[in-house]
């Protein structure tokens, strides 16, 4: 059993390796889910599936750490005493497992950005299992457990955010196995003594099957999506490139001042568009910025000066009017304040299809 865990690790290591997708980093409850499971367990040895069968149900809880690898805390309650001696209760028994989920699709495949319709995945892990025990009867017997089990996944819903699964498993109990009435090594309660030489061992005789449905819920994650998101990788190639476009867009923006003037000179004498402050506004604002100020600070106190702003030509035409008029006004205002006589202050909108987030002051 041993030399068989060790070589399926082995294989889902390489299969790892050549199926590595690259998602973009998540939040610590990110990609955290809850679901509900029922079904039916039956012990594996010594008495017949059908008639022994033990129903159940459960919660389970978990994080997906990667799209191939994550964890889960479940916790089942089984309700039959069969094949075992009555307990008198109506919950025999709990296992409690932490489990290590692996999505096998994903693993073999690589992870495409949304999860496929139908997925395979398997877990494994080790739990703590209590027998309940009517007062009368005894104390409460505790064993430590390990589960292995397949998942069949359907993932439903307009995000992908439902899944459903069934999941058939086998789940060892070590330091002793329910058994069947009448086995001389076996208690009253069906549990083997504690000296038993198949304690702590996977062994078909401590173990029991079980097949069971569940529903699954994906929370949202912090960009809104209820799964992992694939980075957009680039090579270097790529970044000089965008790295270039960004440059040649930031000097064709250094270029529009200097074609607004010469849309908008044309309203003012030649003279005094000779000298000329130039201004420039956050998109859909009129306030000031530092450096607006501070190229109005060189304005000196008794020149006359006219103002002209201008908007980009986003947004409608009316909306682009007021917005340049108030340009043209706290413009205005903070020469006034300085000591500047303005002469003239007007808002001109867009002004052709060159027109940016401007204020030209026209210094006489």
């Amino acid at each position: 059993m041993k030399k068989l865990f060790t070589l399926f690790a082995a294989a889902l290591v390489a299969a790892s390796v050549s199926a590595q997708t690259t998602v973009e980093g998540s939040k610590v409850f990110d990609n955290m889910y809850i679901g509900v499971n029922g079904g039916v367990s039956t012990k594996m040895t010594g008495h017949s599936w059908m008639k022994g069968l033990n129903p159940n149900a459960g919660l389970r809880i978990g994080k997906n750490i990667t799209p191939v690898f994550g964890l889960a805390i479940e916790s089942n309650a089984y309700f039959s005493n069969k094949p075992w001696a009555s307990t008198r209760l109506a919950v025999r028994a709990m296992n409690t497992s932490l489990l290590g989920t692996l999505n096998l699709s994903n693993l073999f495949a690589g992870y495409k950005g949304d999860p496929r319709t139908f997925e395979l995945g398997a877990v494994y892990g080790i739990g703590w299992g209590h027998v309940f025990m009517h007062q009368e009867d005894g104390r409460a017997i505790n064993r430590m457990t390990s589960k292995a089990g397949l998942d069949f996944q359907f993932n439903f819903g307009s995000k992908k955010q439902w899944q459903f699964y069934v999941e058939p498993a086998v789940t060892w109990v070590f330091n002793g196995m329910p058994g069947c009435n009448g086995e001389s090594d076996y208690n009253d309660y069906g549990y083997k003594a504690t000296s038993s030489a198949n304690q702590g061992a996977y062994n078909i005789n401590n173990a029991f099957f079980q097949l069971n449905a569940g529903v699954v819920y994906k929370f949202q994650n912090h960009d809104g999506r209820h799964n992992f998101t694939v980075a957009q990788l680039r090579d270097q190639n790529e970044i000089d490139a965008l790295n270039q476009t960004i440059n040649d867009l930031r000097n064709e923006l250094a270029k529009k001042p200097k074609e607004v003037v010469k849309e908008v000179v044309k309203e003012v004498n030649a003279d005094c568009a000779a000298n000329t402050v130039i201004v420039t506004f956050a998109q859909g604002k009129s306030a000031l910025t530092r450096d607006s100020k501070a190229a109005l600070d060189a304005v000196k106190e008794g020149s006359h000066v006219k103002v002209i702003a201008t908007a980009s030509p986003e947004g409608s035409k009316k909306f682009n009017q007021k917005l340049s008029e108030a340009r043209a006004k706290v413009v205005a205002k903070y020469l006034s304040n300085k000591g500047v006589i303005v002469d003239e202050a007007t808002g001109k909108g867009v002004q052709g299809s060159t027109s940016n987030r401007l204020a030209i002051v026209y210094v006489k």
